[in-house]
């Protein structure tokens, strides 16, 4: 078992009153992830950076997300607490 870390960048659009996300995007580190978030911001929504480790052979990752940035409107499992 290879255990992984991905960064991804999650952007949502307003749809009516809900949240619609659109296709993560990957990136190679933290700070490309942070950098590409800063700038979809301000025509999206919400955007949320994130890591997340796994396993990618057997498609099994943590649970909890490791958030290292998010602005605007945001599902529930991005909420503090």
């Amino acid at each position: 078992m290879t255990r992984e870390t991905i960064f991804l960048v999650q952007a949502f659009v307003a749809k009516g009153k809900d949240l619609r996300a659109e296709t993560p995007v990957a990136c190679q580190s933290a700070d490309a992830a942070r950098r590409k978030a800063e700038k979809l911001a301000p025509a999206k929504a919400g955007v949320v950076a994130f890591s997340t480790s796994g396993d990618a052979e057997l498609g099994e990752y943590d649970d909890e997300p490791v958030v290292f940035f998010k602005t605007g409107l945001l599902p529930s499992q991005f909420e503090d607490g």
